[in-house]
C-alpha cells in the first residue's frame, strides 16, 4: 500500500510541476466588438422607455394595442432611420407615448438592440 501512494504523490507532484511551468491560456475575447454590450444596454433603455406599451421581446403582443411591437418597426421604415428622432426627442401623434431624449451613445445602443430584434422575412 506505501508503494500505491508513494506513486501516486509522485503522479500528482509530476502534474503540480506541469501546470506551474505552463504557459497561461490567453483569456477567450468574444469576436463581437462590443456588440453584444451595446445590444444588453439599447435592451434596458427599451425597457425603461419602451415596454410599457410595446412589445420588445421576440413574441408578444404590445401591452398598448396601437403601439407595434419593436421587433416588427423595420416593417415601415429602416430602423436606424430612428437615430434623429431619438436625438431631438420622439414626438409621435398620440398622447399615451411619453417624450423622451437621448444622448448619442444611448441612441447607439438602442438602435443596435432594435436591429438585433427585428423579425426576419422570408427563409
Amino acid at each position: 500500500m506505501d508503494l500505491k501512494v508513494s506513486a501516486l504523490a509522485l503522479i500528482v507532484a509530476t502534474l503540480l510541476a506541469a501546470c506551474a511551468s505552463a504557459p497561461e491560456a490567453a483569456p477567450v475575447i468574444a469576436a463581437d466588438d462590443g456588440r453584444a454590450a451595446l445590444v444588453a444596454q439599447g435592451r434596458a433603455l427599451a425597457e425603461t422607455h419602451c415596454r410599457t406599451c410595446h412589445s420588445i421581446g421576440p413574441t408578444g403582443d404590445s401591452p398598448y394595442a396601437e403601439a407595434p411591437p419593436l421587433r416588427t418597426l423595420s416593417e415601415r421604415y429602416p430602423v436606424g432611420m430612428l437615430e434623429e428622432a431619438f436625438a431631438e426627442g420622439v414626438l409621435v401623434g398620440h398622447p399615451a407615448m411619453p417624450e423622451f431624449q437621448l444622448e448619442p451613445a444611448q441612441i447607439d445602443a438602442l438602435v443596435a438592440f432594435l436591429e438585433s430584434i427585428q423579425e426576419r422575412r422570408g427563409g
